[in-house]
């Protein structure tokens, strides 16, 4: 057995992304334990600095030690339990596991179903909602598997008009596009550290309501999931309202080299500015379509509801999909995204995420994609796709 030496990728599939050397340099510091008190005082970094984040003043904000999957399990077992009847948006891969986890937590469930690659139609939840009473109503923010964007404010609305609590998934748009927990007054609301946050998987910042909190608490039954069970979980990161009052018990061992990446990837972040990396994610986005575009190819997402960060390319008739991939990751060492669902075959996904939504990356992937492409026979002109990127970049 010998030392792992992985091949240096260029990640430009729907996650992870790219990581930054600030970040992984961050994770190789030195181990302490995660009851010192050096390490706590992070801890209290990470939830100030996740709240100014999420734009959650008023919520408990904490790193969740398992990837983004977790944040949604953790929401949906920690406030649903038998007999419950929850209302799931489904307009894509991401939605119908949170129908399956609602299922598994013995709730009633009643799904929303939409096409995908169409965003969550507020009319038909509003519908789903006046039928009865419900304690959950969840949704995607940002469709990994389609490249949708939903309309979070309105959707945590209606769950506020019907009496139910809001769960908003943001993995892939947290860092990326604006995420306003405050403004949209949403319950929880959780993501992942390998999207626009560009750290390695394995975390998932998560934001409770006091509302959801007060659930919590008053549950009839325990949590299903020991692990993610907030009740016992909020006791080491820092008290019932993670406020940091009343010490910290032991819960589990915290992933602590992880966390110090998280913490460096917040501090790259707020180094250029929240709203300066989501104008960067934005034209970095707007450069590959026109790009795109010039090449003969179309996304799936009418451009109303684009995510900027996740583009789902229509793979033309007669082109072998994965043959394109494997093309650019043999010959780039470039990764690429499929479709999943019945997208499979049928859709590229190509992430513009934290550190890989650079002028460069997108030139690359171009031209890369432009090559895979002609190895199959169809025409393009590849300095007219590069030109039509360029002058989005320049402007």
């Amino acid at each position: 057995m010998q030392s792992f030496q992985p091949p240096r990728r260029i990640l430009m599939g729907p996650g992870p992304s790219d990581v930054s050397p600030r970040v992984l340099a961050a994770m190789a510091r030195p181990t302490i334990g995660h009851l010192d008190p050096e390490f706590q005082s992070l801890m209290e970094e990470i939830k100030g600095a996740l709240q100014r984040l999420f734009n959650a003043p008023d919520h408990a904000c904490v790193p969740l030690p398992a990837p983004g999957t977790a944040g949604m399990e953790a929401a949906i077992m920690n406030l649903l339990e038998p007999g419950d009847r929850a209302v799931i948006a489904v307009n894509g891969a991401f939605g119908g596991r949170m129908a399956d986890m609602a299922g598994r937590a013995g709730a009633t469930v009643v799904t929303v179903d939409h096409d995908w690659g169409q965003p969550v139609d507020v009319k038909r939840v509003e519908a789903a909602l006046a039928e009865a009473p419900t304690k959950v109503l969840a949704f995607v923010h940002a469709e990994t598997s389609t490249g949708a964007r939903s309309d979070a404010g309105p959707l945590c609305a209606l769950a506020r008009k019907y009496g139910a609590l809001s769960v908003v998934d943001t993995v892939t748009s947290l860092g990326g596009i604006a995420v306003d927990v405050a403004g949209w007054d949403a319950d929880v609301v959780y993501s992942g550290t390998q999207k626009c946050l560009s750290a390695p998987p394995g975390l998932s910042p998560i934001a409770l309501s006091k509302r959801a909190q007060e659930a919590i608490r008053n549950r009839k039954e325990k949590v299903r999931n020991w692990l993610l069970d907030f009740n016992l979980l909020m006791s080491y990161w820092g008290g019932p309202d993670g406020s940091g009052g009343g010490g910290r018990t032991y819960h589990h061992t915290a992933p602590i080299n992880a966390l110090y990446g998280l913490h460096e990837s917040l501090v790259v972040l707020f180094e250029e500015g929240q709203q300066a990396a989501i104008v960067r994610h934005a034209k970095m986005h707007q450069a590959l379509a026109a790009g795109l575009e010039a090449a003969g190819l179309k996304l799936l997402v009418d451009e109303a509801h684009r995510l900027p960060q996740l583009n789902a390319v229509v793979v033309p008739d007669g082109v072998d999909e994965a043959g394109v991939r494997n093309h650019v990751l043999k010959n780039w060492d470039l990764e690429l995204g499929a479709g999943l669902g019945p997208l499979k075959g049928k859709v590229w996904r190509i992430g513009l995420m934290g550190a890989s939504a650079t002028p460069w990356h997108v030139r690359l992937c171009l031209t890369a994609l432009c090559e895979a492409l002609a190895a199959q026979g169809v025409k393009l002109d590849a300095a007219a796709v590069l030109a039509a990127a360029d002058a989005k970049l320049a402007a």
